[in-house]
């Protein structure tokens, strides 16, 4: 079941506090067999995840054959692999802050942070299985696992965070318009910090936010990363500045 695109889950489920002993056993079973280990084809091969893979049954099975809601987390998205590569690069952007991971799917860039010395850790995500998978993706890891909120964080009152991480957000307009308008809040509001990752996609590019974006850094994505993401080629880790 490959994904071409970057949907998103509908919102409103509850919060979520991800512990080892709080995983469902039958999902926690369901996910360690229709998912596989891999730290190859990305980034940051530092990083084991749990992912879809031409190895796994629904990889290749008609999407509605999958049982739960669409699983977006068990892709390691482009702008994602960005911002984790930045952090593991450079830890002391993360080292004793509090970070926020926007849409965290797999976990990949919180635990990232973590790896890098984060003090403290929300990762975010509208699918409650998303935090499941980052609870195991911790493990894999050999991290604590950190707070996960499965609600919509944008509806929410604003906490105060050093930086706030976000990947792969921007493929739906509406979307977009919410999320500028929360990060500039944050930025005005608290002084927070925040980097994008983004491998160019056109609603990304042709948006507003574009004039307030100051370019980190940019990487070549490894081959298995650019099929599977129709060829694009690079991602790029950008500074949100207002």
């Amino acid at each position: 079941m490959r994904s071409s695109g970057l949907p998103f889950f509908p919102w409103g489920h509850g919060p979520w506090r991800g512990t080892g002993g709080s995983l469902d056993p039958e999902m926690k079973a369901f996910l360690e067999e229709n998912t596989e280990v891999t730290s190859s084809g990305s980034l940051t091969p530092e990083i084991q995840l749990r992912l879809l893979t031409p190895r796994c049954k629904f990889w290749w099975e008609r999407a509605d054959l999958w049982p739960h809601s669409d699983p977006y987390w068990a892709i390691y998205w482009p702008g994602g692999q960005a911002l984790s590569r930045y952090l593991l690069d450079n830890p002391d952007v993360v080292r004793g802050k509090s970070v926020l991971d926007l849409g965290s799917g797999c976990g990949a860039t919180a635990i990232a942070a973590k790896m890098s010395g984060a003090s403290r850790i929300l990762a975010t995500d509208i699918d409650p299985i998303a935090g499941m998978a980052i609870v195991l993706n911790c493990e894999l890891n050999q991290v604590n696992p950190f707070p996960i909120l499965t609600k919509n964080i944008l509806d929410l009152e604003q906490d105060k965070w050093d930086l706030v991480v976000l990947g792969d957000m921007f493929y739906d307009e509406d979307l977009a318009d919410s999320l500028h308008r929360w990060l500039k809040n944050c930025f005005w509001t608290h002084r927070t910090r925040v980097l994008i990752g983004d491998p160019g996609r056109p609603q990304f590019r042709e948006h507003s936010i574009q004039h307030h974006l100051h370019k980190v850094v940019e990487y070549s994505l490894p081959e298995a990363t650019r099929q599977e993401n129709s060829g694009l080629t690079t991602s790029t880790v950008w500074d949100f500045q207002p």
